[in-house]
């Protein structure tokens, strides 16, 4: 079969043959229909992710949707290693395989699965956001973020205030739920006089980070001066991505003038199967009714070595057919 076949760290895996798979106990073959493109797969593949790859060759790709033996329509994710979801098919644990309801299409169901359930869990299991909250988005204009922003409105947040780097697909958020919009390539303190002022008298109850870096420091910068109103009720600012920089400077006076909690959302603070399930098919049922929009743009298997080296993606997903 042909895949998207890693051989060196690094650099962009190659459309190539790969030995078939076969099921092994508790797995099945999946037919892959689309596997997204996502900075994770980059990630794991360059070596830079804790769950990079230990041994080479192997296929890229964390999750994708395809179809089983039996014609069931299925999003999966994790299939068993050297083998991954730009293939044509994966050997994958039946347990990490979900069905896709009707209304959902392969390409989507494949775009959705991870940015969703990421923005999902943010909001939910970590920061735990109770309805009327304010929240801030930080990175909305990326694919998740953009998720981010549409799912705080379905969940009931009061004020949302979208921050990004793309000028073009921040004037696209206040159709997706966005109150007001930041744009993050302001100087470090206009951009802390900027949080300020966007937030009002209510504070933020939750900051939704996908970006850490800069942008980070700037709103801590905010949240310790005594006219933010934030510095006085609780805020959860959940760190889940770092794309404008790995580290930060936190000046201990941040953590003792304000009822600033950081917490962390990936790998390491899953929820239990039950809630992952339940929030699953949360976001596919708003997805089949057209209330969750993802934008994607499908790219063939065979040229995954240019799609892998792409930098600008305006807000969309790439989607991998192969």
């Amino acid at each position: 079969m042909y895949a998207a076949v890693l051989y060196t760290r690094g650099e962009p895996p190659r459309y190539d043959q790969f030995p078939e798979p076969s099921a092994g106990e508790g797995e099945v073959i999946v037919h892959v229909r689309a596997a997204a493109l996502k900075p994770v797969d980059k990630a794991i593949a360059s070596g830079e992710h804790y769950a990079g790859f230990r041994e080479l060759p192997a296929v890229c790709g964390v999750d994708g949707a395809g179809q089983l033996e039996d014609g069931s329509r299925v999003v999966f994710a994790g299939p068993r290693r050297p083998y991954g979801a730009m293939a044509e098919r994966a050997p994958v644990a039946l347990a990490r395989c979900f069905p896709v309801p009707d209304g959902v299409d392969d390409e989507t169901a494949a775009a959705l699965l991870n940015p969703g359930l990421s923005a999902w869990f943010a909001l939910t299991w970590r920061a735990q956001l109770s309805k009327g909250e304010n929240v801030l988005i930080l990175g909305a204009t990326g694919v998740t973020g953009r998720l981010a922003v549409q799912i705080a409105r379905r969940l009931g947040a009061g004020r949302i205030v979208a921050a990004g780097r793309n000028e073009r697909v921040l004037g696209t958020l206040g159709g997706l739920g966005a109150d007001a919009t930041i744009r993050l390539d302001l100087p470090g303190q206009d951009l802390t006089e900027v949080f300020v002022r966007e937030v009002g008298d209510a504070g933020f109850g939750v900051v939704i980070d996908f970006l850490w870096g800069p942008p980070t420091e700037a709103f801590l910068a905010a949240l310790t001066r005594t006219d933010f109103a934030a510095a006085r009720s609780r805020v959860r600012l959940v760190e889940v991505g770092e794309s404008a920089g790995p580290a930060i400077s936190l000046p201990a006076a941040v953590l003792r003038s304000t009822r600033l909690e950081i917490l962390g959302s990936g790998s390491g603070a899953v929820p239990p199967v039950d809630f992952i399930v339940e929030s699953y098919h949360h976001l596919m049922a708003r997805a089949a009714s057209g209330e969750l929009r993802i934008d994607t743009e499908r790219v063939p298997l065979a040229h995954i070595q240019d799609a892998w080296q792409r930098r600008n993606f305006e807000g969309r997903r790439l989607v991998v057919i192969p």
